[in-house]
């Protein structure tokens, strides 16, 4: 029951990250670059300092227990802003590519390398084991299906996945989408880095939240160097100065940043469910990555970027999403 409980709070993590581009269509007369970087206020420093703080018990504090561990803080940091990268052109991939295709790409490659490769930085290639390999597999299959989707969406749609999408470019959409899934691999190397920065009284649900906060500081950094070099260069700091559009775009950019940030919130609270599973646990990156790309989908659909596609482009598409739902529970039954 535990472990059903623990998936189910990952997917409504997804569910929710997913749904965090949609309150950007309600943003008003701001750059790309300067509602990025203010949603990322909230998305990568307030809520995940605020999740963090859960993880702190009485007499303790995150600034101690980071200089206890100096060295997986800072390889912790380092990682977050490696991932920034990645966060910055998963939005351009989002932009280019739209949240479909986009995210199934991205997310995609991120959950595959995140997966792999989080064991052999930190050494721990014991988790490495036959069903997470298989899973790992299964879920890229998936999201290659989704990939064939999406191009036979491109030339069945034509002009209208231009519409659908304002600034759509599927050429250098892709190649954003996949640089930003490489990096953003970069959030589970991190968070695999800072599995010691915790305390033994904290509840297992909260335990990996400070290794988060750090990460995503990271990000932050990396961000926010290039959107203010963004404003600079395209001349937008006016943005900010837009009175009459404070209440709602930061609104909405808060939404934004909440919903994205419940994915972490949501993936701890889950894997806290999955101890007894160490396969699951060591697939649970994938398996919120894979969901991630799912529910992407579904609001492409709503946000009818699949329209006019044709029925067999429809099918592909379901299989691909069938296959990575599969995958999210499949290693727990090898």
């Amino acid at each position: 029951m535990n472990i059903v409980l623990g998936l189910l709070i990952i997917a409504v993590g997804a569910f929710c990250q997913s749904s965090s581009y949609v309150p950007i269509n309600k943003i008003k007369s701001w750059s790309w670059e300067s509602y990025w970087i203010v949603q990322g206020v909230f998305a990568w420093l307030l809520f995940p300092l605020l999740g963090a703080l859960l993880a702190v018990p009485s007499g303790e504090s995150l600034f101690a227990l980071y200089a206890s561990h100096p060295r997986e803080s800072l390889l912790t940091f380092v990682f977050g802003i490696l991932w920034g990268v990645g966060g910055l052109t998963f939005g351009l991939s989002m932009r280019y590519m739209g949240v479909a295709l986009g995210q199934s790409i991205a997310l995609g490659t991120c959950a595959g390398l995140g997966t792999l490769l989080t064991p052999i930085f930190t050494g721990n290639t014991s988790s490495l084991t036959a069903p997470v390999i298989v899973g790992v597999a299964v879920t890229l299959l998936g999201i290659a299906i989704i990939g064939v989707a999406g191009a036979m969406k491109t030339k069945d749609s034509g002009e209208s996945a231009k519409e659908a999408v304002r600034d759509y470019n599927f050429g250098k959409g892709l190649l954003v989408a996949l640089l930003a899934g490489f990096m953003s691999a970069c959030f589970a190397i991190g968070l695999g880095f800072g599995e010691k920065l915790s305390w033994a009284e904290t509840k297992p649900i909260f335990s990996t939240l400070p290794a988060t906060l750090l990460v995503t500081c990271g990000g932050f950094l990396t961000n926010l160097c290039y959107c203010f070099f963004q404003n600079s260069k395209n001349k937008t700091w006016s943005d900010y100065g837009k009175k009459e559009l404070w209440l709602n775009n930061i609104l909405f950019c808060a939404l934004a940043g909440l919903l994205w940030y419940s994915q972490f919130f949501g993936l701890a609270l889950g894997k806290g469910f999955l101890t007894s599973s160490a396969v699951l646990l060591a697939f649970s990156w994938c398996i919120l990555q894979s969901l991630n790309v799912a529910f992407s989908n579904v609001w492409g659909i709503i946000l009818k970027e699949w329209k006019g596609v044709r029925g067999k482009t429809v099918v592909v598409l379901v299989i691909g999403l069938v296959v990575l739902i599969v995958s999210s529970f499949l290693p727990q039954l090898l």
